[in-house]
């Protein structure tokens, strides 16, 4: 039993090194008779050319690079807008992708300079994350480029005088300071005249009234240009 499983294994082999050995002398044959009719120098230079695709393939490959990541211009860190356009420039022939919180809000095609826009792109209430990919088919997509955070504010900052508590009032002295307090980061300006406010809000400012009555308005803005805005009357009773 053992002999005739390796006379099976025997005539396997043989018939292998048959096939090669058949195979072989017709390879041989075929570039004999390639020799004959074109002759050696058109299978030396068929070679060549097989190396030269080859090593084009592979400088190919090597030199298609992924496109630059795009630039996002959004001059405001906050606004009152619901909707509002996105700005920015990319490789020219590419096209951008808009992401808004890591999710694609669309696509658009830059210009010969490479400059883009995105027109009435939705805020969701509070903050807005954007970042963008620029993509071209030949060279795949570019990564991710910077974020920049948009938040959307439609609320009226605080406003609360604490002196005058007053709409109205009468006083016998030039010298008056309007003091109150509002939100972090906000603008106060009483009459056109910009106040100092501190990291909690707290505002003041002296004002120099006038003989008689002195009409005041204190307004307030937030990054967002919110406002609110209050009138009061001071009459300076000499």
């Amino acid at each position: 039993m053992a002999d005739f499983k390796r006379s099976r294994l025997e005539r396997k082999k043989e018939e292998q090194i048959t096939k090669k050995t058949i195979f072989l002398g017709f390879l041989t044959v075929l570039i004999f008779g390639l020799i004959i009719i074109f002759g050696l120098p058109f299978l030396i230079n068929f070679s060549i050319f097989l190396g030269n695709s080859k090593n084009k393939k592979e400088v190919i490959n090597e030199n298609i690079l992924p496109p630059m990541a795009p630039r996002l211009i959004i001059p405001f860190e906050a606004t009152s807008s619901s909707k509002i356009k996105i700005n920015g420039f990319a490789e020219a022939g590419s096209v951008v992708e808009l992401l808004k919180n890591e999710e694609s809000v669309g696509k658009v095609d830059t210009n010969e300079s490479g400059d883009f826009s995105f027109e009435q792109i939705e805020l969701s209430e509070g903050e807005n994350s954007f970042s963008a990919v620029a993509i071209k088919d030949e060279n795949g997509s570019s990564e991710n480029s910077s974020e920049i955070v948009v938040i959307l504010d439609n609320k009226q900052p605080e406003l609360i005088l604490t002196n005058p508590k007053e709409d109205n009032l009468k006083v016998d002295s030039a010298d008056f300071d309007i003091i109150g307090k509002s939100e972090k980061g906000v603008s106060v300006s009483v009459n056109g005249r910009i106040a100092v406010v501190d990291n909690d809000g707290n505002f003041k400012i002296k004002m120099q009234l006038n003989a008689g009555k002195n009409d005041i308005e204190v307004v307030v803005k937030d990054s967002a240009l919110n406002e609110t805005r209050k009138k009061i009357s001071i009459t300076y009773d000499i």
